[in-house]
């Protein structure tokens, strides 16, 4: 059994008919990309996993138990967490007190083993814990963002646009941090404008156009589909 199932979703805003059934499932382990363009349904379909939107119509289904309408809050409970676009850091609050508001559902006595295990992720945040987020770079804020997912102990992260607005030269320190949650056992759900580097990292992907899947397959197959290459991938 998949750990997310995505069944004949449609989403709205009002009477705009944003998801038309989109459907895919993500096993326990993996990250799975979903690209497109602007507009394709990706942020949407996000939204509704993660509980900020309901769908009218199909489910969503997490480690078997349909969330479709289950509150966002109570969804982080449940080991889903997302890093919205824009990163939504809490500027006037310290790195430290982002953290913390990360894990304000927990009542386990994990959460100072976790809080290491971000610095040790992320030192630059160890560095800077008492200072403000709002004073902080675009680089820094996408890094706290991600920290602060994390310490809810997830077992399914949500990631939306992670290197959007970043400089070049820090795009691949945020790609390789994906690749280092996955490999401590966190499933990942990653929505990407930069295609080329998404697929690079995933093991499978799904390309949405206006609001349904158009394509499916390995990132490896995706990366040498003609359609996807020409494009997404910037490939004549």
């Amino acid at each position: 059994m998949a750990l997310l199932e995505v069944n004949d979703i449609h989403t709205y805003y009002g009477n705009i008919h944003a998801l038309k059934g989109i459907s895919f499932e993500v096993d326990s382990g993996e990250i799975i990309a979903l690209i497109g363009a602007n507009g394709a349904g990706k942020t949407t379909t996000l939204r509704t996993i993660s509980g900020l939107m309901e769908p009218r119509d199909g489910a969503v289904r997490y480690d078997g138990e349909d969330i479709s309408s289950t509150r966002a809050d109570l969804l982080v409970s449940k080991g889903i967490s997302m890093v919205p676009e824009g990163r939504g850091v809490f500027a006037k609050l310290t790195v430290e007190e982002n953290l913390d508001m990360g894990a304000y559902t927990r009542r386990d006595k994990g959460i100072k083993d976790d809080l290491d295990r971000v610095f040790e992720l992320f030192p630059r945040l160890e560095e800077r814990k008492k200072q403000f987020a709002g004073t902080m770079s675009g680089g820094e804020q996408q890094m706290l963002a991600i920290a602060r997912a994390l310490m809810s102990s997830p077992r399914l992260l949500l990631l939306d646009e992670p290197s959007m607005g970043l400089a070049p030269v820090l795009v691949d320190g945020v790609f390789d941090t994906v690749q280092r949650i996955k490999n401590e056992g966190v499933t990942i759900l990653l929505v990407e404008q930069n295609a080329h580097m998404a697929l690079q990292i995933a093991d499978r992907g799904y390309v949405l156009q206006s609001g349904e899947v158009a394509l499916s397959d390995t990132a490896a197959n995706l990366q040498q589909n003609e359609t996807v290459q020409k494009t997404y991938l910037g490939i004549d």
